[in-house]
């Protein structure tokens, strides 16, 4: 079998479990492309879209909110925040949540910890909107 078992798991349960010919994922500190018999590894996760691809050619395109990944030759385990199927985006929500977070950062008064954190949500609603691009 030329394939790996992907699980995606959030602290809500599982969000997918399958199997894909290659897993990319964006770790904080690039893009990896994980194929079948990796050596085993753990890296952390950046906000990003995880893309699936499939033996027929298919793919799955997941948002994820950060987390981790462990890598075994047979199996890749995510652990996310949180993680959205393409098909599941909201994607009017996602839209409404990035205007709040850029009016948010035009707040001059803002403390460095909600700055920050208008800064994640932006960068959230900006990934979950950009599964939209990659599906057409």
């Amino acid at each position: 079998m030329n394939t790996v078992h992907v699980n995606v798991v959030t602290p809500d349960g599982a969000a997918f479990e399958g199997d894909a010919r290659m897993v990319i994922a964006k770790s904080v500190t690039g893009e990896l492309g994980i194929l079948p018999k990796h050596i085993p590894m753990v890296t952390p996760l950046d906000v990003s879209v995880l893309k699936l691809r499939h033996e027929d050619g298919g793919r799955t395109l997941i948002a994820i909110s950060g987390g981790f990944m462990e890598v075994r030759p047979d199996t890749v385990t995510i652990l996310a925040e949180t993680a959205e199927m393409a098909d599941k985006i909201d994607y009017d929500r996602a839209s409404a949540a990035k205007v709040r977070a850029e009016r948010r950062l035009q707040d001059t008064k803002l403390s460095e910890l909600e700055f920050r954190r208008a800064e994640l949500a932006l960068k959230k609603a900006i990934n979950r909107l950009s599964i939209r691009d990659m599906k057409e």
